[in-house]
């Protein structure tokens, strides 16, 4: 687990128009907050956001957040948002934590092999990318890594099916599936149009009719002869 420092400065004015030009001169809106400590607004520099952000450990970095004037604070980013359309942040929370109590992190799943049943023509269906986990701050997993090789078509694998980590603990519901290999949409067998039944069955009824009306022309043509025979 990557810890890293980060230096702070408080005494940030609440407020969107306050944000804007915070954001103009390369800083972050911020904020510190934890279950001893009420929340202390801040501005942490953009550059160094991100470079604390992209260690080995991602967002469950340990963060040592200096603040100028004040005490460090053991700390980790959480509910980071970001631009929609621009790589920069907007704002970031970071909640203070003890490294001697578990907390709750979402954790990256990385797809080791080929499975089976794509080299047979199936197809990779990822169904999820991370899970949740309860661990203490220093030992999170940078990456949790799902061996998907033997997995032939219309197989799967489920929460259950990742690897047990010593004292980590998945959150996630243990069916709750990972990944599968499905069926190329190519080769699923359609049904029939309804229409071929429907002309079926009409083409069925057309030559009832055709053999109930060759029957009674072949009834008249002897009733016909009879008579003749009759008159003679």
């Amino acid at each position: 687990m990557s810890e890293v420092s980060l230096h702070a400065r408080s005494g940030r004015t609440p407020g969107s128009r306050e944000s804007r030009r915070i954001r103009r001169q390369g800083l972050v809106p911020a904020v510190v907050y934890g279950p001893e400590v009420d929340p202390v607004p801040l501005v942490v520099d953009a550059h160094d956001l991100h470079t604390v952000l992209h260690t080995d450990a991602g967002a469950n970095a340990i963060i040592h957040l200096e603040i100028e004037g004040g005490d460090t604070m053991t700390t980790m980013a959480r509910a980071i948002e970001k631009h929609p359309f621009r790589n920069e942040y907007r704002h970031v929370d970071f909640i203070t934590v003890d490294l001697s109590q578990k907390v709750h992190a979402e954790v990256a799943i990385h797809f080791e092999g080929t499975p089976a049943g794509v080299e047979e023509g199936g197809v990779f269906s990822p169904q999820r990318t991370s899970v949740r986990v309860e661990v203490l701050p220093t030992e999170i997993p940078s990456f949790i890594e799902l061996d998907i090789s033997s997995i032939e078509i219309g197989g799967s694998l489920r929460i259950e099916d990742l690897p047990a980590i010593e004292g980590v603990a998945y959150l996630e519901d243990p069916n709750a599936v990972v990944m599968s290999v499905t069926v190329p949409a190519a080769e699923i067998e359609e049904p029939e149009p309804e229409e071929e039944g429907l002309e079926g069955e009409l083409l069925a009824e057309g030559e009832e009719a055709a053999e109930g009306e060759e029957a009674e022309e072949a009834a008249e043509s002897e009733g016909e002869e009879e008579a003749e025979e009759i008159g003679e």
